[in-house]
């Protein structure tokens, strides 16, 4: 007699309520709230100076909010801060060591439980240069270091700004790829961007400029 097969785990779902985030006593984010389930993304838009990298900078716990909730409902700990990557503008890699090493780095420091180093720099089309000190790459292969770093753990929610700085059109079509995967496989992705990013389903968060 077999056993029965595992259960499915339980879905996620990333929760903002009345969110206010102030920038120099002003509000920058005020009364902000949505919902995003498993299988979802959301990309935030909007001109310059509109909130977009505060609003993802707060999800991920590293600014402060006024007020408001940010939660990650269906999981053992309702804090983000866990569950989730944040790939900002810098790319945070450490210059001295090869990419391989970066990945490994990153790969203990966030848990694991994705694709060994060599096989995320595949998927990134870097296969070739594991070996080489990221300070000799150029910045398009930095970034795409960057976001082979999603790929070596395990993380149910994606926070990405501006993802596409950088890339050629290869690049992009590989991280579009990259996205829909974890949306089908359960994740969820939240993206500050000007540009479309190949995810036609996405919903859209438009947020306006503070005079």
């Amino acid at each position: 007699m077999s056993a029965d097969p595992p259960s499915d785990p339980q879905p996620l779902r990333l929760e903002v309520e009345d969110l206010c985030v102030e920038r120099g006593g002003r509000p920058v984010i005020d009364g902000l709230g949505f919902s995003l389930a498993s299988g979802e993304a959301l990309l935030v838009t909007g001109r310059n100076g509109a909130g977009k990298s505060t609003l993802l900078r707060a999800i991920a716990g590293l600014l402060p909010h006024r007020r408001g909730r940010v939660a990650i409902a269906g999981a053992k700990e309702e804090e983000p801060a866990g569950l989730l990557h944040y790939l900002a503008h810098a790319d945070g890699l450490k210059a001295p060591l090869t990419a391989r090493e970066n990945l490994d780095f990153w790969a203990r420091f966030l848990g694991g439980g994705g694709l060994a180093p060599e096989r995320a720099l595949e998927r990134v089309g870097l296969a070739h240069v594991g070996e080489a000190p990221v300070a000799i790459l150029s910045a398009g292969q930095k970034r795409r270091i960057a976001l082979a770093r999603l790929l070596v753990a395990n993380r149910p929610l994606w926070l990405l700004d501006e993802p596409t700085s950088a890339l050629d059109r290869a690049a992009r079509e590989r991280l579009a790829e990259a996205m829909r995967a974890h949306l089908a496989a359960g994740g969820m992705i939240v993206a500050a961007t000007h540009e479309p990013l190949g995810l036609p389903e996405a919903r859209e968060l438009a947020l306006g400029a503070r005079p």
